[in-house]
């Protein structure tokens, strides 16, 4: 089964212009990126989707893998996907390009799952929610799920919501952790639709698929992302990288 890692990654950021191409201490943030999953066993590639020269030209001057994609993209997804037809891999891996920390045992739980499942169509990453500003943040995404780990709802309200104790938060309560993995005849099949309600209601894409039916298996890891938004997450990620280096 050929297996390919797409990082999608625009210039275009209105809290950060030029995101993938801000320097953590001595390397991009896109190099960061690509080196964790370069890191992932049972891979056949790596590939940087963009639409922005600058990007294109750093990532191959560091030896990576990219190519250019359409500018009329309306999403990571649609990126993902036009390199997925290309390249004709089986599965596809949806990495954000905006994680520096990313721990590849993640992406390898996703992939090993669904390798295992072939009956799986989508996959994705969730982990538990431990304190109630998570649980109340509407920027932090819940997944709600079924006894299989199927997901039922994902949203930016607190869900599931504990109606006999509202002063606290359920032990049910997870955190999307936004890496997707897609048998790439599902992906083409998802950016055909067109965006539905509910994820124009929630700005989650992720809706569109269970709106018409898809389902989506979750694998719960315990890696939480750190993401890079605002350049105080910069230096928020040198801090830790430090940190890590002294502990060595």
């Amino acid at each position: 089964m050929k297996t390919l890692i797409v990082i999608p990654a625009r210039y275009a950021s209105t809290r950060l212009p030029g995101k993938p191409l801000v320097s953590i201490a001595g390397m991009t943030l896109i190099e960061r990126v690509v080196r964790q999953c370069e890191k992932v066993r049972g891979v056949s590639s790596v590939v940087v989707a963009t639409d922005h020269d600058s990007i294109y030209d750093e990532v191959i001057s560091f030896g990576g893998e990219a190519m250019m994609t359409k500018r009329s993209h309306r999403s990571g997804t649609e990126r993902a996907a036009e390199v997925a037809r290309k390249k004709r891999a089986s599965l596809v891996i949806n990495v954000q390009g905006d994680e520096p920390l990313l721990e590849p045992r993640a992406i390898e739980l996703l992939v090993d799952g669904m390798k295992r499942d072939r009956r799986i169509g989508i996959g994705t990453l969730a982990n538990p929610i431990t304190n109630k500003s998570d649980y109340l943040d509407p920027n932090v995404v819940k997944v709600v799920l079924d006894r299989q780990n199927g997901a039922l709802y994902f949203s930016r309200a607190p869900v599931p919501y504990p109606r006999g104790a509202p002063r606290g938060f359920p032990s049910t309560a997870y955190r999307h952790v936004g890496i997707y993995g897609y048998r790439n005849e599902i992906l083409q099949k998802w950016i055909r639709l067109p965006p539905s309600r509910l994820e124009r209601l929630e700005k989650l894409e992720q809706l569109r698929a269970l709106e018409n039916g898809l389902k989506i298996k979750v694998f719960l890891t315990k890696y939480e992302a750190i993401g890079v938004d605002v350049p105080s997450d910069v230096k928020k990620v040198e801090t830790i990288l430090a940190k890590r280096r002294r502990s060595r």
